[in-house]
């Protein structure tokens, strides 16, 4: 007589997995995962391939050849002799500069419009409402454009608006004063970072004891100190290290000091005002989030408005706001890529000047994903990390 094999025993049973939910999740992520992969091996086969066959090699060994242009808004010396990977690298820094710059302006622009809309004035709350649809609601490219060519509707050079001597605006962009460091600028420049560190550790002490004891501390003031003071008594007592080399205007150009572009003014005023259009709303609907008894309550207690504003409403008003405003900071980012359409030379334009004379599409397009990728994932990472330090902490 057969004995039956016991429950469980005699190897993997099919059958059984199939009608397990969980085995059957399994196996159709394995089998999901497989044929990603699978289809992901024959694209790359069949573009090598293909590439093979058109003569093109793939790689990025092109990255180290001579790049033969140049740019003319640059944060790193570069010349037409360096190379094509210097270019993306000052490509990438050009964006970088944009995307910071449009953050903190759209920033300040968003919060300053969002309170003003929920002003008392009809008139103010009324305007900022007219400025904000009508920004929010025309593309950015067009805006990018517009302000573009108002700049280059602005003087010539030899009919500069002058500031002071100092600085000059013209059709060619704004020309500033350019530092010179001599010997002892570098002890000036590590007393201004010393002054910064050391306001942020007041502020932080300062914080904790009026937790402790309920006494204020005026950090404003220590670290007007720490950061100017201190550092403007080391620059004089040093015998004035920093120098400036000031624009002079000639005949058909400005000489000395160094020049912004209109292209990266037009860039970075459309972007900030287009997106502090919407981050406006945002702050709008977080301070809205806020019950009302809590302004009443601050009434009550003898408040003013704008320090109930800024002490009560807001610091409760940012757990809603932080968020939604993150995705605005990253879609600003990724707005600057339009910088193409008037010539500002950031990434997405060197790497068309550079796809255009070595022919490898794939790896300056892969180049550009990568590069945008990592810098949305290190800005929401900030935002996150910001996020969870602001949070309310439940007593």
């Amino acid at each position: 007589m057969t004995e039956r094999a016991p429950p469980g025993g005699g190897g993997f049973d099919i059958s059984r997995a199939w009608t397990d939910e969980r085995a059957r999740g399994v196996i159709f992520q394995i089998l999901i995962v497989l044929g990603v992969a699978g289809l992901a091996a024959f694209i790359v086969m069949n573009t090598i391939t293909n590439l093979r066959e058109a003569g093109l090699s793939s790689g990025y060994g092109f990255l180290f050849d001579t790049a033969n242009f140049d740019i003319n808004q640059r944060l790193l010396d570069y010349a037409s002799t360096s190379t094509y990977g210097q270019a993306f690298v000052v490509g990438a820094l050009n964006t970088v500069l944009v995307a910071v710059m449009g953050i903190i302006a759209a920033t300040v622009i968003g919060f300053v419009t969002g309170v003003l809309r929920l002003s008392n004035n009809f008139l103010i709350s009324r305007i900022v409402g007219v400025w904000v649809e009508f920004t929010r609601n025309v593309p950015v490219l067009l805006q990018i454009i517009f302000w573009w060519l108002i700049m280059l509707a602005l003087p010539r050079v030899k009919d500069s608006i002058s500031i002071g001597d100092a600085a000059f605006l013209n059709n060619r962009g704004i020309f500033l004063p350019s530092p010179i460091f001599e010997d002892g600028s570098a002890i000036v420049l590590a007393m201004i970072l010393v002054g910064v560190i050391g306001a942020v550790l007041v502020g932080r002490w300062a914080r904790k004891r009026q937790e402790a004891t309920g006494r204020t501390f005026p950090v404003g003031w220590v670290g007007l100190g720490l950061i100017v003071g201190i550092p403007v008594v080391i620059y004089f007592a040093l015998g004035q290290p920093l120098d400036f080399d000031i624009p002079e205007k000639k005949r058909f150009n400005l000489k000395g000091g160094f020049n912004i572009t209109p292209e990266l003014i037009a860039l970075w005023l459309a972007l900030s005002t287009y997106t502090g259009a919407f981050i406006s709303e945002i702050v709008r609907g977080g301070i809205l989030s806020v019950s009302k008894g809590q302004t009443e309550a601050a009434g009550a207690l003898g408040l003013r408005r704008g320090l109930t504003m800024r002490k009560i409403i807001l610091p409760q008003a940012l757990r809603v706001i932080i968020p939604p405003m993150t995705s605005q900071y990253l879609n600003l980012t990724k707005n600057s890529s339009l910088a193409v359409a008037i010539g500002y030379q950031d990434i997405v334009s060197i790497g068309d000047t550079i796809l255009n004379q070595s022919g490898q599409a794939l790896e300056v397009i892969s180049l550009y994903m990568a590069f945008y990728l990592v810098l949305s994932l290190l800005t929401s990472a900030f935002m996150n990390w910001y996020n969870k330090r602001i949070a309310l902490v439940e007593r």
